[in-house]
């Protein structure tokens, strides 16, 4: 039984998914930063002499913070989320994708070419089908 789940861990792609995780956590603090003391003080200037926590709106007089409506923050949040993805797909995937396509293996292809059934309109049929495996239809050679 041990040795199943080592021979499991030892696999090359559960490796370079932990590699990659590593990389992408450590990676995480570093775009955080960046977000919170570059991007965050540039949205909040935004909004002008308004004084507060950034880029909003007070939804109640004197609610403090909870019902701070704060969109700078949110904005960083995306701009966060883009720079984040960013990286993960060219400095894990594209590479990972150049590895795999040296062994013979395609990953994050495009899907394979489907069928649409013209009763039920399911788009998930294989192109070869000549009956709609969810409404059992006769599909035409031509539908596509």
């Amino acid at each position: 039984m041990l040795k199943g789940f080592r021979n499991f861990l030892l696999r090359g792609d559960v490796i370079v998914v932990a590699v990659g995780l590593v990389v992408a956590l450590a990676f995480s603090n570093l775009v955080k930063a960046f977000t919170d003391n570059i991007i965050n003080p540039l949205v909040a200037s935004a909004q002008g002499g308004v004084k507060g926590p950034g880029l909003g709106w007070q939804l109640v007089s004197g609610g403090g913070a909870g019902t701070y409506l704060n969109l700078g923050a949110f904005i960083s949040a995306i701009i966060y989320f883009v720079i984040f993805m960013a990286v993960v797909y060219f400095v894990i995937i594209t590479p990972y994708k150049f590895v795999m396509a040296r062994q013979g293996k395609v990953v994050f292809g495009d899907p394979p070419p489907t069928k649409t059934c013209p009763a039920c309109l399911s788009d998930d049929l294989n192109p070869a089908a000549t009956k709609c495996k969810h409404c059992g239809s006769e599909l035409s050679r031509a539908a596509s």
